[in-house]
């Protein structure tokens, strides 16, 4: 299984094969009715690759990986990978709410990785690859509140979940090599904590 090392060297490279898309530039209508959800869960690649691969065809308008939750502008992966910038790998989706639910999006979320691993995932680990849920409305905030409660007596009560539920601010798209990185680089490095977990329906 590749290294943290690995994976921070191969992808400050622009060289992987380019696609076409809405996560790259690709032009798609998205109507005025949208709502965005925003999530850290490690390693933003695979993250992006199971939210699409699940609900891609159920009402994900689109889903781009970026930076969230840090204090600098602009900042590079590069900057990002040092921890030192605060921001976190994040994936942000626009979904059709009367098709997909916001609350599965995040039912999701705590299926498809760990969120009582603070500030790693697998072997990757530091502040960038924290657990977060990042609201855009106080309707979002209440029901990432109550799912993260949900899913901790039901699914993780043996672990303390560390997930953090923060306002959203400022978002930053990754760059465009990393967007839709897994359909382009079949293979690539995949962290292993990203799998969706056999959880009973949650009561």
């Amino acid at each position: 299984m590749p290294n943290f090392v690995s994976r921070l060297f191969r992808p400050f490279t622009s060289s992987t094969k380019m696609g076409l898309g809405p996560a790259e530039g690709g032009v798609q209508t998205i109507p005025d009715t949208a709502q965005k959800c925003t999530v850290a869960a490690g390693c933003f690649w695979g993250v992006e690759h199971l939210f699409r691969k699940n609900f891609g065809d159920k009402g994900l308008y689109d889903a781009r990986v970026g930076y969230i939750g840090g204090d600098s502008n602009n900042p590079s992966y590069r900057a990002v990978c040092t921890g030192r910038t605060g921001h976190a790998e994040a994936l942000q989706m626009t979904f059709d709410p009367s098709r997909l639910s916001y609350t599965t999006l995040l039912e999701f979320f705590y299926k498809m990785h760990d969120p009582t691993t603070k500030d790693r995932q697998g072997a990757d680990t530091g502040t960038q690859y924290r657990s977060a849920i990042f609201y855009h409305s106080p309707e979002q905030e209440r029901a990432a509140r109550e799912m993260t409660e949900k899913v901790q007596n039901q699914w993780w009560k043996s672990k303390g979940i560390t997930t953090e539920i923060l306002e959203a601010g400022q978002w930053w798209d990754a760059e465009s090599y990393h967007q839709l990185y897994l359909d382009k680089n079949p293979g690539g490095y995949e962290c292993p904590a990203h799998y969706v977990r056999s959880f009973p329906a949650l009561s």
